[in-house]
């Protein structure tokens, strides 16, 4: 059949392709089981310096890695949530007694001493993103954005995104990517959620062509990403490949379970959703993970046991990458996006490039 479909149309080598794929995938995904997207140490708690009876919770790092930022919740619902900054010297250093920045929702002072943080500002660390539900929005919580001349200037006043990104519904835990051309966010998995998902909450996108242009209509990342339960708190990483959630899905090992999806360059498609695994999700909630920018770090949300009371902040160490050959095939030659999977997605691949071919040593 094979040998037929080269002297026939793209369409017809198309589907002898579309049979070969399917049935050689079969066996080489029995042949390499997926691993877990990364591989990590044992989880550790940071500490009385950080954590306390109340919440601990939303730690994001600096670049540098010297500056950590953090949500403490307090336990009665009457009092406001504050942003902490805590320091170190150096990465070997304890981090040193936070400092309060203000009280969540007066972005204005609590952001004043943020820089460069990638998933919340942009990689030049000119504009910075949050929700909130203050006056002038569009209903429940919004995304909020404040701008700068420069990294030493003071933020600008909040400005909402406008009703093209928010809704009288709920657009929650914004993440930037590091270009400013794409914004992920969430609703909260309660009630008021975006109508047109697939769940309790789903992730959201929506992009702009140029950091002038204009935010186009948020776009739904799709039933491959988002599951018939809520999907929450997505978080970018710094090289704008992978993005981190949580979900309430089947299949997890707690109440809240961290997962992240991958793709190969920025032009692709995110592929399938891998849940962190055991070692980092736990019988309770884990949530808004966070990776250090050059990837040695996870930090993460998590009321699980050895904690100082409530949700604590933890870290684990990520150590190499795992791979599903061995050192001189460390994946299966049709596993074209190298995740250690052979599905659809590297189907699509192999279709596109295979069209692409019209040379007459491709008949």
């Amino acid at each position: 059949m094979i040998a037929k479909s080269k002297k026939g149309s793209p369409v017809q080598r198309a589907a002898a392709v579309l049979i070969f794929a399917v049935l050689a995938g079969v066996g080489l995904t029995d042949a390499y089981p997926a691993p877990p997207p990364l591989n990590f140490g044992t989880p550790t708690n940071l500490g009385p310096t950080i954590n306390t009876s109340s919440h601990e919770a939303y730690a994001f790092i600096s670049a540098d890695g010297l500056s950590l930022w953090f949500s403490r919740m307090p336990n009665s619902v009457n009092e406001r949530p504050e942003i902490l900054v805590s320091t170190r010297a150096t990465k070997d250093d304890p981090w040193g007694t936070p400092v309060s920045l203000g009280l969540w929702g007066d972005p204005a002072s609590t952001y004043e001493s943020i820089r460069v943080v990638p998933g919340y500002t942009t990689g030049d660390g000119l504009e910075v993103y949050f929700s909130d539900i203050r006056p002038g929005g569009y209903g429940s919580f919004d995304v909020w954005m404040m701008k700068r001349e420069t990294v030493e200037s003071g933020w600008g006043p909040p400005v909402n995104l406008g009703p093209v990104v928010n809704s009288s519904y709920q657009e929650a835990s914004p993440t930037i990517s590091s270009d400013g051309l794409e914004l992920y966010f969430s609703g909260y998995a309660s009630t008021n959620n975006r109508p047109g998902g697939y769940g309790g909450a789903d992730l959201w996108v929506t992009s702009r062509a140029t950091r002038n242009g204009p935010w186009g209509w948020p776009v739904n990342l799709g039933p491959t990403v988002n599951s018939a339960s809520a999907d929450i708190f997505p978080i970018i990483s710094a090289n704008d490949l992978s993005l981190f959630f949580s979900s309430q899905r089947p299949g997890g090992y707690g109440q809240w379970d961290m997962y992240m999806i991958n793709r190969g360059s920025l032009s692709e498609q995110w592929g399938q959703p891998v849940n962190l695994g055991p070692l980092i999700n736990s019988p309770g909630s884990e949530d808004a993970v966070w990776m250090s920018v050059e990837g040695s770090t996870l930090f993460f949300n998590s009321d699980r046991p050895g904690g100082y009371g409530g949700q604590d902040i933890w870290q684990a160490p990520i150590l190499a990458a795992p791979t599903c050959g061995d050192s001189e095939h460390p994946y299966p030659a049709v596993d074209l996006n190298k995740d250690c999977r052979v599905d659809l997605a590297d189907l699509a691949v192999l279709l596109a490039h295979w069209l692409e071919c019209t040379a007459p040593e491709c008949d």
